[in-house]
């Protein structure tokens, strides 16, 4: 494959979310494992520091990527970092019981460079507490990165570094076909699917195949089951219609 069509493609529809970082240097750090791929979009959500961009111990630990930093954005949710994407994977040590998919950091790497319409998302949470289960339940695929089980910590810069050298490879043409299921639509973004959960909940609701107050994993488990389609916005469309047409059935 030529590099010129698909690694600079994939630079430019790959994103690193970062989730509450406490550590100005780890976000220095980040930066400067992005710009070391070809990497350069770096959104922050609700870091420690409101002031963390311009922080001397992010422009050190940048090391000459302080143009990451000029560039990064800070916004003040999740759905806000994720607006555009239509495809997030969470990076966690932790397995969860209803988690999305799990894949290794290559099989992601080479599914995005194979795949010219995913605009990603790569989410890393806090430092201490990693991230929250809701974050992992919005994502398409969960990552754990292959690690000696008795020290398996990395840190934050690590983990992107990781993430950022498989993705680089990848781009470079070390890819394998994605196999054909014939036509493909434009993938959802996030936003529209967090849309249609919200709906067919409702529609759950009306129906009482869902109790509000007793909803025990139903939401989670059906948040799984999709992860695992990559929805196309006509499919969430179909969806929707068929949650609307629940509820004003129920509502004559």
């Amino acid at each position: 494959m030529n590099q010129s069509q698909s690694s600079i493609s994939l630079f430019k529809r790959l994103r690193f979310v970062l989730i509450e970082t406490s550590h100005p240097g780890n976000i220095g750090a980040v930066a400067r494992a992005m710009k070391t791929m070809g990497f350069s979009e770096l959104v922050l959500v609700n870091p420690r520091f409101p002031d963390v961009l311009g922080h001397a111990e992010a422009i050190a630990f940048a090391s000459g990527a302080q143009d990451i930093l000029n560039s990064a954005r800070i916004v003040g949710s999740v759905d806000d970092a994720l607006a555009g994407c239509n495809y997030a994977a969470a990076l966690t040590a932790r397995l969860r019981e209803f988690s999305p998919p799990v894949l290794a950091p290559r099989a992601l790497a080479m599914q995005l460079a194979a795949a010219p319409n995913l605009n990603a998302a790569l989410i890393f949470g806090n430092e201490r507490y990693g991230l929250a289960n809701d974050v992992v339940e919005k994502c398409n695929v969960l990552i754990n990165i292959p690690a000696n089980p008795d020290y398996s910590s990395l840190n934050l810069a690590q983990a992107v570094q990781v993430l950022a050298y498989e993705c680089r490879v990848a781009a470079a043409g070390d890819v394998v076909p994605v196999s054909p299921i014939g036509f493909q639509g434009e993938m959802a973004e996030m936003a529209q699917i967090d849309g249609m959960y919200a709906h067919v909940e409702q529609a759950l609701v009306v129906i009482e195949f869902l109790d509000p107050a007793n909803p025990k994993k139903l939401m989670p488990r059906l948040k799984r089951l999709f992860s695992r389609t990559q929805l196309e916005t006509e499919e969430v469309n179909i969806l929707r219609g068929i949650a609307t047409q629940i509820l004003r059935k129920c509502h004559r």
